[in-house]
């Protein structure tokens, strides 16, 4: 199988093994038992270490002979990259090539093997030399390997981070060559130190003297956010762009690159940096591993619930990542599921439950409706280490078949059957999007009580819109240039703590040319050095929603509840829970206060529209061809935590008054997947009870199921029937 070849399929896969590897019989009985069943890829994991063990004496064979064999299978191979995990000789020749840590002492870690963390947080790859004995190995391995035109695939890093403050206990790394870099990374940026002075409010006489704040917990100073943006942002960017240019260079076939994360990080922009240094950005998925964060409704009971914890997988676990994933890749590119959860979590004496049939078809279908065009599965055996022992395989440790490796072939095969729909990016769009800033996280993670506000607030927002069957893109600030912005009728403003007046210009452009601005409470509180705006809001939103702030306090959460609020330090710091009462348009209904009620003045021809008790705390002002709504609280907190029907009809009919309307009016929930006149319509059940709902086909040409089951056809509509908590697809030409 060539390159070419594959490009007409959907890449169906599995991880063959890690280090240590088994036999190579039995790697190549597990390919075999692969190709049975319908999958087309396996993804082999290279280690630098095992690979390289003495300075210039590489052993690739392994590789070779399984790569070899797949040639006769006719399968593809998707090769990654593990240079976290470097040889003993790279620490030897290099001493300071340690990370440290914020306290100044190097990093004494050096893995040994690929568990845990397949070897981070590794070397420091601003060493020089580190850097230069890593490109060179890396152009070795291509050189070698890359004759083989069955490799569809390259991967720079498996699961990209250094998640230094969990393996080592401390931030990195603050070694001279990483001080350095980010040093000259701020003279570009500021240009000279009296700019820098002035924009930190500091005395620096020198460029020597610029360091990042060392202290313990969060400071929320200028150089505190500056210094985490560049460690994620552009130290690693820096990484993962040499290792790009590296493979790129030297393959002779410019087969794709890409690397793919854990998980998104929801609310930060840095995974749109780091889709743009490689030709696109994948991430791992394992549903399984919880079930929503604790501040949820869904975690408040001792015990979770079946039900509550399906769903979540689903719509947290699965839907929320990818959809995050797919919008941070550039247009049209693929979006891999680089690691796919095959088998029970296991990680220590903790195992998980194993994945059912239903449970591996609903998470593809899932995965499949918010875009993803590949999935490789993690992974085909058993696992034998011991702090993963038997967990995460499509295979049990012995036998040659499990429902859930029947199931994800035969899913696989369905999807292969439609290659031309699903193999391509061919998502069906959105009307409205959610806006990330990495400034703001970043700011916000810097600050004490507000790291995990911003993340509930976009996964709250996202929720009600999954509910309510209406799809959604997430978009990165740095893209508020961007023409295709208009494209969106309404753009929501999360969580807006921190927000440079570049970024606000940007977004009162897009309301005067016609679009709808949803903020949430304080846009603009801090500016994007966390340093507090007089007026308490950013001066350019401030004149755009046409108000200035009349009063700010916090607000209880229902029933005494303590799941965000910090406990009161005195008598007076808050007011009593509250839902707040529409007004003109949104008369009769009402919305829960979340975190802060704050309340404006309208200025200019800003209108009312939601209050408390006698104040305002709900604003539009019509501004040139668009609208820009301001609402003051943070209203998408409860759609996760202490939901109620009032706000999710508030909400709703907020963005109905925006053009914001559900895909499809029903129980079912609904996706598409278009490419031309052919389009695959993914119909979710969230709930535990079968649900039966006529489907209008009138105007289609051809309709089938995608897994073959019999449709119910009559007078041009269908009684379609997904079973409780599944997802069923069809496939229809125009």
């Amino acid at each position: 199988m060539n390159k070419e070849k594959f490009a007409s399929l959907f890449p169906i896969g599995s991880h063959l093994c890690r280090e240590p590897m088994p036999s190579m019989s039995e790697m190549k009985k597990d390919m075999e038992i692969l190709k049975k069943n319908g999958f087309n890829l396996i993804k082999l994991q290279e280690n630098w270490a095992i690979d390289e063990p003495l300075e210039g004496y590489y052993d690739f064979s392994r590789y070779e002979e399984l790569i070899e064999y797949a040639v006769e299978l006719d399968m593809g191979v998707y090769l990654g990259l593990t240079c976290e995990q470097a040889p003993n000789w790279l620490w030897q020749k290099y001493p300071d090539c340690r990370m440290v840590g914020r306290n100044g002492v190097p990093v004494a870690y050096q893995a040994q093997t690929t568990l845990p963390a397949d070897g981070k947080p590794g070397p420091c790859y601003d060493h020089p030399g580190a850097m230069s004995d890593q490109l060179r190995f890396i152009r070795k391995l291509v050189e070698v390997l890359g004759k083989y035109e069955n490799i569809v695939v390259w991967n720079t890093w498996q699961e990209i981070a250094y998640w230094a403050e969990g393996l080592v206990g401390q931030h990195i790394c603050y070694c001279e060559n990483t001080l350095e870099h980010f040093r000259r990374w701020l003279m570009e940026k500021y240009g000279d130190l009296d700019n820098l002075n002035r924009t930190w409010k500091s005395r620096y006489m020198d460029w020597s003297y610029v360091l990042p704040d060392r202290l313990v917990g969060r400071t929320c100073l200028p150089n505190d956010i500056d210094w985490k943006y560049f460690m994620d942002n552009i130290q690693i960017a820096h990484v993962l762009k040499s290792r790009e240019k590296a493979i790129k260079d030297t393959d002779p076939l410019k087969r794709p690159v890409f690397a793919h994360k854990g998980a998104p990080v929801i609310g930060s922009g840095a995974d749109w940096t780091y889709a743009r240094t490689q030709d696109f950005l994948g991430s791992s998925c394992y549903p399984a591993w919880g079930s929503g964060h604790g501040w949820d409704d869904v975690k408040q009971a001792p015990l979770i619930g079946r039900e509550d914890a399906l769903l979540a997988e689903m719509w947290d676990g699965v839907a929320l990542k990818y959809d995050y994933i797919r919008s941070c890749n550039k247009k049209g590119a693929p979006i891999w599921a680089a690691e796919f959860q095959g088998g029970p979590v296991s990680t220590g004496f903790q195992y998980g439950r194993i994945p059912s049939r239903d449970e591996i078809r609903r998470w593809m279908l899932t995965a499949v409706g918010a875009g993803v065009t590949a999935i490789s599965f993690w992974v085909t055996r058993a696992e034998i280490m011991a702090a993963e022992m038997n967990g995460f395989s499509l295979l049990d440790s012995e036998g040659d078949t499990t429902e859930r490796i029947e199931e994800a072939g035969r899913v696989g095969e369905a999807l292969n059957r439609h290659a031309d729909l699903f193999a391509n990016p061919s998502w069906g769009g959105a009307s409205i999007a959610i806006l990330v800033n990495e400034w703001n996280y970043q700011l916000c993670m810097s600050l004490a009580q507000g790291g995990e506000n911003l993340p509930y607030s976009l996964r709250g927002w996202y929720r009600i819109l999954w509910d309510a069957s209406i799809p959604v893109d997430f978009i990165e600030a740095s893209e508020l240039n961007e023409d295709y912005i208009q494209e969106y009728n309404a753009i929501i403003l999360p969580f807006p703590l921190s927000i440079s007046e570049e970024i606000a210009c940007k977004l009162k452009k897009y309301v005067q040319k016609g679009g709808n601005l949803i903020s949430e409470a304080c846009p603009g509180r801090l500016n994007d050095y966390g340093f507090a705006n007089r007026g308490e809001l950013s001066p350019v939103l401030r004149e755009l929603f046409g108000v200035t702030q009349k009063s700010f306090k916090m607000v209880r959460e229902p029933n005494g509840g303590k799941r965000w609020s910090p406990q009161e330090r005195t008598w007076g710091e808050y007011l009593e829970a509250a839902m707040l009462e529409g007004m003109g348009a949104f008369e009769g209904m009402r919305l829960r206060a979340n975190i802060y009620i704050e309340t404006f003045e309208c200025k200019q021809d800003s209108v009312p529209f939601l209050k408390y008790k006698d104040a305002i705390v709900g604003t539009v002002r019509k501004v040139d061809d668009g609208n820009a709504w301001l609402i003051g609280t943070f209203a998408r907190h409860n759609g996760t935590a202490y939901r109620d029907s009032e706000s999710r009809a508030f909400v709703l009919a907020l963005l109905k008054e925006c053009g914001i309307i559900p895909a499809y009016e029903g129980k079912l929930l609904l996706r598409k997947r278009i490419r031309g006149d052919k389009e695959a319509w993914l119909f979710t059940n969230p709930t535990g009870e079968d649900i039966t709902e006529s489907i209008d086909v009138r105007n289609i040409k051809h309709v089938e199921d995608l897994m073959g089951e019999e449709l119910n056809i009559k007078d041009g509509f269908i009684s379609l029937t997904v079973k409780g908590l599944d997802v069923r697809a069809l496939v229809v030409n125009k």
